[in-house]
């Protein structure tokens, strides 16, 4: 993998049963939501409620450790819901999951299929390398209000990634940055899936690996690469 992700020991003190895996991707193709895409999102919604039959998402063991750790870092998890669990949340609803654009509609598929937080970033746009930390909360995050930018900053002691530039997801997996969020013009992208305990690890795997064929198939010229399970 080309891109260096680091988690801080910090970050390892409050979580010790996380762990990610990456999928990194070049040779992309993207645009607009279709009716492929659409058919996995739809898809995957089947599959949510099958597996949660009849419970809440947030009853689902993996989900409840994602509250766990929203609480440990000050985050009131029924406000702040952790990404895997907000869009399944929306996946249960009449309106369903939101379509995107191709490739994000992708990975948010295998999200809702795995219930695991899935985030998609665009290399070309990420400065040096990836790091999970807790914030000091001067950091800048480029978000958009009233269809305008704006810069805004972490609370101190949250859990945020960030790369050079400042930080590209708040809240752990809560909301992404627009500065490297993937767009129909996106190329290469890093694909992050986030894991706490007791979700197994090859579950996690499992996840990883349909994510990479789903996105051979949908760019068949694109070249990807799963890196190894990174435990705290």
């Amino acid at each position: 993998m080309s891109t260096p992700l680091y988690v801080s020991d910090e970050v390892r003190a409050l979580a010790p049963g996380f762990a990610h895996l990456t999928v990194e991707a070049h040779g992309l193709t993207n645009g607009p939501s279709d009716g492929p895409s659409a058919a996995l999102l739809d898809e995957a919604a089947r599959r949510l409620v099958r597996r949660l039959d009849g419970r809440a998402p947030q009853e689902d063991p993996h989900l409840a450790a994602w509250r766990a750790a929203y609480t440990a870092f000050g985050a009131k998890p029924s406000r702040t819901r952790n990404s895997a669990e907000a869009l399944a949340r929306r996946a249960l609803t009449d309106g369903g999951l939101p379509r995107i654009n191709r490739l994000v509609d992708l990975y948010n598929a295998i999200s809702v299929a795995h219930l695991v937080p899935v985030g998609g970033e665009d290399l070309d746009r990420i400065q040096g390398g990836m790091r999970l930390v807790r914030a000091a909360g001067d950091e800048p995050f480029a978000t958009a209000a009233g269809g305008a930018g704006v810069i805004e900053h972490p609370e101190a002691g949250e859990v945020v990634w960030c790369d050079d530039e400042g930080v590209t997801c708040r809240r752990w997996n809560w909301r992404q940055g627009v500065r490297t969020r993937l767009t129909e013009d996106s190329v290469s992208a890093l694909f992050l899936l986030e894991r706490m305990a007791p979700m197994p690890l090859d579950d996690l795997a499992a996840a990883g690996e349909e994510l990479a064929e789903a996105l051979q198939k949908s760019c068949p010229g694109a070249r990807i690469e799963i890196g190894g399970i990174r435990t705290a």
